[in-house]
């Protein structure tokens, strides 16, 4: 019995309909930016494995530093107790994340790190004893499945049957070219009100909306208007942190900055579970009291894991490196000048950039991620050996910072197969390699 079959018969796998699914692709070995299946095909990894993976896969400094971590300390109960690796990950942490902010909380994941984020949001207002409960959030927003991160995401397909389990969210349109100004004019009418706890949002790229990016400049009037009237603010850094948007944070790009941030994905570079809320200290103060009630009653079996800390100690090693953000630099242009060729194409309604990610939207029956193209397209990227797992007529590119210029001439030339597929013409020729200059 094959690997795939045998995983068929044990296995349910996430945002999968097992009864209709094609047999898992079993992947046996990872090399940089490649993956290799047990029949010995590779393939270029485009989508860095959902966004996790920074550097390559089976670092071997990473492994390195895993590996010298198990063989001193592999967990502690971190209520009570701590360790060198959490500690050094915290002050390393706070030295590059955008100013102001001054603890970490660690966690397991991106969705519960915004459930932590969330959870001090609110607790912040009873302990400071002010009725602020609501939450704003984007509308097309994206910020995990577990069920606070669900509240505070898109009502879709995704959540619908849950929707009378969630809390009420107030819900503002995404500030694309065009809507700035209604997104304001929502955003100014719940703040009014005074009863809003927190905004979050995920900063200049929505993700699983189809990659939706929208301007810095907007979502600074946006934080001035939350400041104004005393709203918390909350950055959803899991997917657009370290590097992936350009600048090691997407609010880098901002003047005003957030009273906390969620991290995970690309925390670790991809190799272990771990996830990380950071706030500021007006936050963290207002959870000090010789009242015991007031204190964030959260945690995790395996909060601030020894292991995982070593290992994004490790990747922020390397995420440092001159020769990384090189890479960022190098990988940005590439995807500008493709955006830039391919944006006119008959058929391509819009292809944009945003730092090291790429969306092409292709015309379709509707923008959904049920979209039956979605399928088509996936399908036809599997047999050039390139995973792309479009978000239904929406192809994206996140790769690893180490995947070469050769792999991006690849995974380029299948999306312009992919625009073939649908016209049945041939429109393309790959982009030009760029020089880095100093």
């Amino acid at each position: 019995m094959s690997l795939a079959e045998r995983d068929q018969n044990v296995i349910w796998h996430p945002y999968t309909q097992m009864k209709t699914a094609a047999l898992p692709i079993p992947i046996v070995r990872g090399e940089e930016a490649l993956l290799f299946a047990e029949n010995g095909k590779s393939y270029i990894d485009a989508v860095a494995s959902w966004w996790v993976n920074l550097h390559g896969h089976a670092h071997p400094y990473i492994a390195q530093k895993v590996a010298e971590q198990l063989r001193t300390l592999e967990h502690v109960i971190f209520a009570g107790f701590t360790h060198p690796a959490a500690v050094t990950f915290a002050e390393r942490l706070l030295q590059i994340l955008p100013q102001g902010q001054s603890r970490i909380f660690y966690s397991d994941n991106g969705s519960t790190a915004v459930e932590v984020a969330l959870k001090m949001a609110i607790q912040y207002w009873q302990n400071k004893g002010i009725p602020k409960r609501k939450i704003i959030a984007f509308r097309d927003s994206y910020h995990g499945d577990t069920f606070g991160a669900m509240a505070v995401s898109a009502r879709s397909a995704f959540t619908a049957p849950f929707w009378s389990y969630l809390f009420e969210v107030c819900f503002i349109d995404v500030p694309i070219p065009g809507q700035e100004e209604e997104t304001v004019k929502q955003l100014e009418a719940y703040a009014h009100g005074g009863d809003i706890a927190a905004f979050i949002y995920e900063p200049l790229v929505l993700g699983t909306a189809g990659m939706v990016m929208y301007s810095p400049s907007k979502l600074d009037q946006l934080l001035s208007i939350c400041q104004q009237h005393d709203i918390l603010t909350i950055a959803d850094e899991v997917m657009t942190g370290f590097g992936r948007t350009g600048r090691t944070f997407a609010s880098d790009y901002l003047q005003r900055k957030p009273d906390m941030l969620t991290l995970s994905k690309g925390l670790t570079g991809g190799t272990m579970a771990l996830g990380a809320t950071s706030c500021n200290e007006k936050i963290y103060e207002a959870f000090l009291s010789d009242d015991k009630h007031k204190t964030l009653f959260h945690g995790h079996s395996y909060t601030g894991n020894p292991v995982a800390c070593a290992a994004g100690l490790a990747s922020m090693d390397l995420l440092l490196q001159d020769e990384t953000q090189q890479h960022i630099a190098r990988i940005s242009q590439r995807h500008a000048a493709f955006a830039d060729q391919f944006r006119d194409k008959p058929k391509v309604l819009e292809a944009r950039q945003q730092g090291t990610i790429l969306a092409v939207e292709f015309e379709a029956d509707g923008t959904s991620y049920f979209n039956k193209l979605g399928d088509t397209l996936y399908s036809f990227a599997l047999e050039q050996g390139v995973i792309l797992r479009p978000l239904g007529n929406i192809i994206y590119v996140i790769p690893p910072y180490c995947i070469t210029d050769e792999q991006l001439d690849q995974v380029y030339l299948t999306i312009a197969g992919m625009q073939e597929l649908i016209t049945g013409q041939r429109y393309f020729d790959p982009p030009k390699q760029t020089t880095l200059h100093d």
